[in-house]
């Protein structure tokens, strides 16, 4: 009877939506296949960090405090700032740059499409935040994991939960975010639009001094971006220099695999209900797909503006700029799907993954700059 009343005691209607929101997200990872292998380990993660005097987050007991293991690895992963450059390492390791190298015109993209974090800046210190949360809200945008929760934990540790929430999930519904924008924005002879693509051979020393050489620059321009940066490029060179396949493969696979696991346990520790369940989280979450829109938008409009300058036979279907967000394969998948159902015989693929990749790069270099200036 003691511990139902202290249960009773300890039970809070924060908690309960807490509770609501990690079976929420468990259901987003196993039927719907949102994310699944991130955000099943955060939805669990969420439970573990909610029940009533749970063990698995950090209590007091008689005046001492106890350590809980989803606290430990939040310490040991993310306060450090470990876990996520360990997934950078994974995802240079899965990315192939020939697309983009083949027809470089593909990263102007990567860059544009990063538009929504500095416009949702904007927004963020119009409603009150400070330079440092609007930045890490602006991050969202980057449509990338790993650079949103690394640049939140330098600028705003308070707001990392709800960050790494909506940076997640939204990446999970690029499907359903972008094809609206990219249909408001494009007409149907728009996304008609064909273009050839003849692969043009990458050779094997173009693509070894392609990670160094983006790793040199980035530090040169913005030395503060060079974790960031160097672990997603040196997972790149794993990958391309014919040496190391075997840890290539690990880094893939294994190494992907267990972090991507430690990343959402450590994650909901920090999804507890006095500290997740606020106003200032409901609009970080409706900034964050904010962000999302802008940053379509941007890849968008900047190929129509492009296509100005460019001869009738180099014009670029205007769906393909829509791919230079972070959310690689996703957004170019769904670009190519837009353009089938336009035309059944259009293949835009390879341009989009091009843009997508350059997507990769410049939303790593655009969390680096903020670091850089803003003196992360």
């Amino acid at each position: 009877m003691d511990m139902i009343a202290q249960l009773i005691e300890h039970t809070t209607w924060q908690n309960m939506v807490m509770i609501g929101i990690g079976f929420g997200l468990m259901y987003m990872a196993i039927v719907k296949e949102f994310e699944p292998n991130l955000l099943l380990a955060m939805g669990f993660g969420t439970l573990l960090a909610n029940i009533p005097l749970s063990s698995a987050i950090d209590h007091v007991v008689g005046g001492k405090v106890i350590h809980g293991a989803l606290s430990m690895l939040f310490n040991m992963g993310i306060a450090n700032e470990l876990f996520p450059l360990l997934i950078f390492i994974a995802v240079g390791a899965m990315c192939d740059f020939t697309p983009l190298l083949s027809n470089p015109l593909m990263f102007i993209f990567g860059l544009t499409a990063q538009a929504g974090i500095f416009l949702t800046m904007g927004i963020a210190l119009f409603f009150g935040f400070n330079i440092f949360e609007a930045a890490s809200i602006g991050i969202i945008g980057a449509a990338d994991g790993p650079t949103s929760i690394y640049v939140a934990n330098r600028f705003a540790p308070h707001l990392l939960a709800p960050i790494s929430v909506a940076a997640y999930t939204y990446m999970a519904m690029v499907p359903l975010i972008q094809p609206p924008v990219i249909k408001l924005l494009t007409t149907q002879n728009e996304r008609k639009m064909r273009m050839q693509y003849a692969e043009k051979k990458v050779s094997k020393r173009t693509l070894i001094l392609f990670p160094i050489g983006v790793t040199v620059f980035s530090g040169i321009i913005a030395p503060a971006s060079l974790a960031l940066i160097g672990f997603l490029m040196f997972g790149n060179l794993l990958r391309v220099n014919g040496a190391t396949e075997r840890l290539s493969q690990a880094a893939q696979n294994e190494l992907a695999n267990i972090v991507t696991i430690l990343l959402g346990l450590s994650i909901s520790a920090t999804m507890t209900g006095e500290k997740f369940v606020n106003m200032t989280t409901l609009m970080i979450i409706s900034m964050g797909l904010v962000a999302f829109i802008l940053d379509t938008a941007g890849g968008v409009i900047s190929a129509k503006i492009l296509n100005i300058f460019l001869p009738a036979h180099k014009k670029v279907n205007p769906m393909v700029g829509a791919a230079g967000i972070s959310a690689f394969p996703m957004s170019s998948r769904v670009v190519q799907r837009l353009g089938q159902q336009a035309d059944p015989g259009n293949f835009l693929l390879m341009h989009a993954v091009g843009a997508n990749v350059a997507g990769q790069i410049g939303s790593v270099l655009a969390g680096g700059l903020l670091l850089a200036y803003l003196g992360g």
